[in-house]
């Protein structure tokens, strides 16, 4: 599917879905648990399809409670198997979710057996080899099918131990999340030593999740050393998934590229998830944000309608006057922060950002590539991006590279297109990898998008 957008204004209120790093993780820790975990709130998105679809392998049951029209509903039910966990019991096909890939990964080879994960082509060339050297270290054999291939499908022979794991953990956080939930399998207690640990808000997330089902988890302050005493039996548990931080990074900045003025509603105050550092990021460039963290709203105006009666955002009053954000922690926000700095009078350089080129795509690369199609001023360097904002950008077809965050961002940043040029996004149905009906929700704000 191809969207076409142009210049547009919006108003109105939105609700984002529900996280889909919570919604995963709780479908995950409900299937080891005993009993029937209720799922409040759970994002239905390809990624989150694909774990409901994949935890029966190991031996629970999910009622999605679909309705008429087979959409999701939004309450799902796992049927936790608790004492009976097992191996898969046939390859596990992931989709396109590296979450489910390196969370399922670990806590399949707790168990005597083989088993297989791959997905689709985008995963098949996430690297594993980080994932298959972790298990090894505790007694695995976990190998690439492929020889020479860093990628899936990843084949893992168990039953692994605790021990000691010494990994970098700067390809991803989610491999270290796998190892923290496989921990609650293991007979003893799981060392994590981590040299280069990234994305940490995600290990605290999963050191939350761990804590909530009775599970003692503890992290140093520096995230290098992470310790899990296990075997743990779960209780099932009834919780509501929070909004995604995300999706709400996309009608956040749509509406500060243009006059618009929006509310967006259900916002996640606790903070658990690391992309909320967006809010006093772009406040910090003059951006007209209202976090009520008591009714869990964002007030956003842009524009005319920003306080100052221009919303002009700028690096100006910033050293040296640049804006320098670090990524590392939140690296799921390069494409729409990228985005933004194209209509920033000012230098926004994104730093810290090498585990970006193994997302869904290199997406440093294709950053560069699509920005730039458009008239950005922009340089890409082995772990950041440079974007000189303020030039004149124009209409194009742009590729998505299949990547929704990319599709996304695209999409809000030909909202702020001048008047009479028009974008084209290919591919634009990966949004629903994690944000359905994205199109359709940002229309009701008058966005305009077409098929």
């Amino acid at each position: 599917m191809n969207i076409r957008a142009s210049k547009h204004n919006l108003s109105g209120k939105i609700t984002v879905p529900g996280s889909k790093s919570h919604t995963i993780r709780a479908l995950i820790l409900a299937t080891l648990a005993d009993g029937e975990s209720v799922i409040r709130n759970p994002l239905p998105s390809a990624d989150c399809l694909s774990t409901a679809a994949a935890v029966p392998l190991i031996g629970s049951s999910v009622e999605l409670n679909l309705s008429e029209e087979g959409e999701p509903g939004t309450r799902w039910l796992v049927k936790g198997a608790g004492k009976n966990i097992h191996l898969p019991v046939d390859i596990v096909n992931v989709g396109n979710s590296g979450s489910l890939l390196y969370f399922l990964s670990p806590i399949a080879a707790t168990f005597e057996g083989i088993s297989i994960f791959t997905g689709d082509e985008s995963i098949r060339k996430r690297p594993v080899a980080h994932v298959a050297d972790a298990l090894n270290q505790l007694g695995a054999r976990a190998e690439m099918a492929i020889p020479g291939h860093n990628g899936c499908p990843l084949v893992v022979k168990g039953p692994v131990r605790p021990g000691v794991v010494k990994t970098e953990g700067e390809v991803s956080s989610q491999y270290i999340s796998g190892l923290m939930m496989a921990g609650i399998l293991m007979n003893g207690k799981l060392s994590l030593e981590l040299s280069n640990p990234k994305e940490t808000p995600y290990l605290t997330m999963t050191q939350k999740w761990l804590e909530k089902v009775g599970v003692p988890c503890s992290i140093s302050d520096d995230f290098k050393k992470i310790e899990i005493n296990g075997p743990k039996n779960l209780k099932a548990f009834d919780v509501t998934i929070p909004s995604d931080w995300e999706g709400v990074a996309f009608p956040l900045i749509a509406a500060l590229m243009t006059d618009s003025k929006i509310t967006i509603e259900n916002v996640d105050s606790s903070g658990t998830q690391g992309d909320d550092a967006i809010v006093e990021i772009l406040k910090s460039i003059g951006a007209d944000i209202e976090w009520d963290k008591e009714q869990n709203t964002l007030t956003v105006c842009g524009g005319k309608y920003a306080k100052n009666g221009h919303g002009k955002l700028s690096t100006k009053s910033l050293p040296n006057g640049e804006l320098h954000v670090n990524m590392n922690s939140f690296p799921d926000a390069v494409c729409a922060l990228a985005a933004i700095a194209t209509k920033v009078e000012g230098t926004v350089v994104l730093e810290d950002a090498a585990v970006c080129r193994r997302k869904e795509t290199d997406r440093l690369k294709v950053l560069n590539i699509e920005l730039s199609k458009l008239g950005a001023n922009i340089e890409e360097k082995e772990d950041s991006l440079i974007i000189h904002g303020g030039a004149e950008l124009h209409g194009e077809t742009v590729e998505s590279y299949k990547d929704h965050r990319m599709a996304m961002s695209l999409a809000c940043l030909a909202l702020a297109l001048p008047a009479g040029e028009k974008m084209t996004i290919k591919d634009a149905e990966c949004c629903s990898v994690s944000f359905p009906h994205f199109f359709e929700l940002m229309n009701n704000l008058g966005a305009g998008f077409l098929n």
